[in-house]
């Protein structure tokens, strides 16, 4: 692991930066570290729609066609009385 000293960092951003690794429940090194993560990884912090990175994961691969079951009729609802 690599250490960086930042010198001549304004006290408003330091402040800023203490408020926004408080919120995220971090500390303000570990903030420091995933906005640097961020901001070199093109602000991509991952998908987050579970449907469209399992189409990206897979959609190389050429897909696949399932065979859904038919359907029966519906049971009847419980009687809670």
């Amino acid at each position: 692991m690599a250490n960086i000293t930042i010198r001549n960092l304004d006290d408003d951003v330091k402040t800023r930066l203490r408020v926004r690794a408080a919120e995220h429940h971090r500390s303000m090194e570990e903030e420091v570290r995933i906005i640097l993560r961020d901001a070199v990884n093109g602000g991509e912090t991952g998908p987050r729609d579970l449907a469209k990175f399992t189409r990206e994961c897979f959609a190389p691969l050429g897909g696949v066609e399932l065979e859904l079951p038919p359907r029966g009729p519906m049971r009847e609802p419980p009687d809670f009385s």
